[in-house]
C-alpha cells in the first residue's frame, strides 16, 4: 500500500519533537552499505532538519546519533558494531543523547535482542521499512527516556512524502522500489529488507522532475532489481518517461538482475543513449551453472551472454560492471575457471570481487563443502589479476578521446586543483582546473590511462 507520509502520526510527532528538544540540537547520521541506505540517510536527515536538529559531522557534539547498517555480510556487521561501541564514552559524557540503529541489521531480530541486553546506551532500533517513525521514537526518548526497539513490523507499505536533505545538490538517488524476491541462496537483503514493493510512477516522475528544477545533473534510480520494477508501468515504461523530461541530466539505475533485462529495456537504453547513461550494472556471481544453480540466480551462462550481446547491440559504447562471488560453497577448480572464462568473454570494464563468507540466515550457510579460506583467497587474486589486466585494456582507446564528463568534486589524491568526474559510461576522471567546477559537465582530453582511473586535461 503506497501511503503518503501525512496520513501518519509522523507530522505529529515532528511538531511534538520541536517543543520539547535541547535548544541548538544537532544531529549526525553515519551510513554504512549500499546506495540504498545511502537514501535512506538522506530521509532521516530530512526528518531530523524539520525536527529542528542541524546536521553535523562529528558525533561528539551531536545530541541524536543515528547508525544506518548493513547486514550484507557479517563483515559489515562487525565494523557496525565497532562504531557503535565507540558511542559509550560520548553517552557517558551526554546522558541525554540519544543513538538509533536502523538500516537492514536493525530488521534482525537477535540483532536487536542483543542490542537491547548488551548496549545499554542504544535508544531505539528502526527496521528500513519503518523509517517513518524515526521520529516518534526520538519523542518517545526525550519525553520519558524510554528505549524502543522496533522489527519484525513491516506491512510492506510504501510511504511517500518523507523529506530528504540530499548530500548532493547535483547528484541524486530516487529510489523507485524496496525489497527482493529473489532469495539467492547467499544473501540475507530478502529477510530484511521485505518482499518487492515499487512505487507509483507518478511519484517517481515528479520527485525527478523536482530535481531537475533543482538543477540536479544525474539521477540515479535505485532498487534492489530495478529491472522488475512494477506498478501502472513496468521498468522500460518508468525509464522512458523520464528520459523524456527535459533537461540536460544523466539518468543512471541500479541493481539489475540479468534474468530481467527485457527486450524493451535494452531498446529504451539504445533510443535514450544521449539521456540513459550508456552504463549497466549487471552482477554475474559466478561463471559456473552449477554453482549458479546452487546460488538460486535463475540464469545460466548462455542466458547472460545473450544478455550482453542484446546490449552491447544496442548501446555500441555501453560499458559492463559485474559482481562476482568468489569461493562459494561447493565452488571447484573447474567451476572458478568458469568464471575465469566469463570475465574474458564477456570483458567487463569493472568487476566487483567478493569472498564468500558464510551468512547466518541463508540457505548458502547451511550448504556442504564450505572452501578453505586458503583457496579463497588464492582464487581472489587471480581474478584480480586477470580483471585488472582487462580493465586497462578497456580504457586504451579512451587515450587522446575528448570525454564529457560530470564533475564529483575536489580529488584529495591529487594536487592543487585537482578534481574527480564520471564519464557516461562510469569511468572516474582526474584532471585540474583553474576554477571551482564542481557539479559541472566538462570536456576533458584523456591524457593517461590506469586501470581503474582515467586522467586529462579540461577543453
Amino acid at each position: 500500500m503506497n501511503i503518503n507520509i501525512c496520513e501518519t502520526e509522523t507530522e505529529k510527532y515532528i511538531r511534538a519533537v520541536k517543543e520539547i528538544k535541547p535548544e541548538g540540537g544537532l544531529c549526525t547520521v553515519i551510513t554504512f552499505g549500499c546506495q540504498q541506505n545511502e537514501a535512506d540517510s538522506e530521509k532521516i536527515r530530512g526528518m531530523a532538519a524539520q525536527m529542528g536538529y542541524a546536521h553535523t559531522e562529528n558525533p561528539e557534539d551531536a545530541d541524536i546519533i543515528v547508525v544506518n547498517t548493513c547486514a550484507i555480510r557479517q563483515h559489515a556487521e562487525e565494523k557496525a558494531l565497532s562504531m557503535l561501541g565507540r558511542f559509550k564514552a560520548i553517552k557517558r559524557k551526554n546522558p541525554n543523547l540519544i543513538v538509533g540503529v536502523v538500516g537492514c541489521m536493525a530488521a534482525e531480530a537477535h540483532v536487536c535482542e542483543m542490542l537491547k541486553k548488551d548496549f545499554h546506551y542504544i535508544s531505539f532500533t528502526l527496521e528500513p521499512s519503518m523509517l517513518y517513525r524515526f521520529p516518534e521514537l526520538v519523542f518517545i526518548n526525550l519525553s520519558d527516556k524510554k528505549r524502543t526497539f522496533v522489527y519484525g513490523e513491516d506491512r510492506g507499505d510504501v510511504i511517500e512524502g518523507i523529506p530528504a536533505v540530499r548530500s548532493s545538490e547535483h547528484r541524486a538517488w530516487v529510489s523507485i522500489m524496496y525489497g527482493c524476491n529473489n532469495f539467492c541462496s547467499y544473501c540475507i537483503v530478502p529477510y530484511v529488507r521485505g518482499r518487492e514493493r515499487s512505487r507509483e510512477s507518478s511519484e517517481i516522475i515528479l520527485e525527478t522532475k523536482q530535481l531537475v528544477s533543482q538543477g540536479c545533473k544525474e539521477i540515479t534510480l535505485l532498487g534492489q532489481n530495478v529491472n522488475s520494477y512494477r506498478s501502472d508501468m513496468d521498468f522500460a515504461e518508468l525509464l522512458e518517461a523520464i528520459a523524456k523530461i527535459e533537461g540536460d541530466f544523466i539518468i543512471r539505475f541500479m541493481t539489475s538482475h540479468p534474468k530481467d533485462v527485457s527486450d524493451a529495456l535494452v531498446r529504451v537504453m539504445g533510443e535514450y543513449s544521449g539521456k540513459i547513461a550508456p552504463y549497466f550494472h549487471l552482477p554475474l556471481q559466478s561463471g559456473s551453472d552449477s554453482i549458479l544453480k546452487a546460488m538460486n540466480r535463475t540464469y545460466d551462462r548462455k542466458g547472460f551472454l545473450n544478455t550482453v550481446n542484446r546490449l552491447r547491440e544496442a548501446v555500441p559504447d555501453i560499458a559492463l560492471s559485474s559482481d562476482v562471488i568468489v569461493g562459494f560453497p561447493g565452488e571447484s577448480e573447474e567451476d572458478f575457471e568458469d568464471t575465469l572464462d566469463m570475465l574474458r568473454k564477456v570483458r567487463f570494464d569493472m568487476v566487483y570481487s567478493f569472498i564468500y563468507s558464510r551468512r547466518e540466515g541463508t540457505r548458502a550457510a547451511a550448504m556442504p563443502n564450505h572452501i578453505d579460506d586458503s583457496i579463497k583467497s588464492e582464487r581472489m587474486s587471480r581474478l584480480l589479476d586477470l580483471q585488472c589486466a582487462i580493465s586497462k585494456e578497456k580504457n586504451e582507446p579512451y587515450l587522446g578521446r575528448t570525454v564529457r564528463v560530470l564533475v564529483d568534486g575536489v580529488d584529495k589524491s591529487g594536487g592543487c586543483n585537482t578534481y574527480s568526474a564520471r564519464t557516461m559510461t562510469n569511468k572516474l576522471v582526474h584532471f585540474t582546473s583553474d576554477e571551482c567546477c564542481i557539479g559541472q559537465f566538462k570536456e576533458i582530453k584523456i591524457n593517461r590511462i590506469g586501470a581503474f582511473d582515467l586522467f586529462g586535461e579540461e577543453i
